[in-house]
């Protein structure tokens, strides 16, 4: 796989975000798609060797359009600058708890976590949470979790989730409104020639949050 392909193409994409220029580059384009699935793919080998729910996933099915949805957006910029994978047992659109890889020059990420879960399986996570605090405290908070990962959620509520105690010690972990990780990671990490094996680390260690997490939905279904 050719890493530097798909920042170069991001960072000319970034600079000519119109439709003539990825016509004129769309050569530019699938090379730089084509290193990106190489990317997943191997990603994915490594992930399947902890976690084997991910066995037989094309990474094909883990990518998304490059095509931005600008209906109901003042940005009418009409391509994404970045290229993401989700690596899920489960499909990319699935309320499961995933692999997600993000490459965007100055704004990289590795991620995963039930995003947007609808109102009902939001109670469900928020519940599991509550009646097994010291479970997921003992993920979240063990550092070797939370040296990649230190916060949980993306946005969060301002007091207690209707139906939960305000009093409760760790309300924190109850006022988030999607139950998601995200790892920030500079360009360089990508670059650096043991990425594979540093990428495979952090994912492991996601696996016990995504395991705690796909239980509960699992037994919400």
């Amino acid at each position: 796989m050719d890493i530097p392909v798909i920042f170069r193409y991001l960072k000319d994409l970034a600079a000519n975000n119109n439709r003539d220029w990825f016509n004129a580059h769309r050569d530019a384009y699938e090379s730089a798609r084509s290193e990106f699935e190489n990317l997943l793919t191997a990603v994915i080998a490594r992930i399947s060797t902890f976690d084997e729910t991910i066995r037989g996933i094309e990474a094909k099915d883990c990518t998304y359009r490059i095509y931005r949805d600008t209906r109901f957006s003042q940005d009418k910029t009409p391509y994404k600058i970045h290229m993401g994978g989700y690596i899920n047992a489960k499909g990319k659109k699935s309320d499961h708890c995933g692999y997600y890889i993000h490459l965007q020059p100055g704004n990289c990420l590795l991620a995963g976590g039930s995003y947007c879960p609808p109102p009902a399986l939001l109670k469900a996570l928020r519940q599991a949470v509550y009646d097994n605090i010291d479970e997921f405290r003992a993920i979240v908070e063990d550092p070797a979790f939370s040296h990649y990962f230190p916060v949980v959620g993306e946005t969060f509520l301002k007091t207690a989730p209707k139906g939960f105690p305000k009093n409760f010690p760790y309300l924190k972990y109850l006022q988030c409104k999607e139950y998601t990780v995200n790892c920030p990671l500079s360009d360089d990490f990508f670059l650096a020639p043991d990425f594979l094996d540093r990428t495979t680390d952090i994912f492991r260690q996601m696996k016990r949050f995504a395991d705690f997490v796909n239980y509960t939905i699992d037994d919400f279904e």
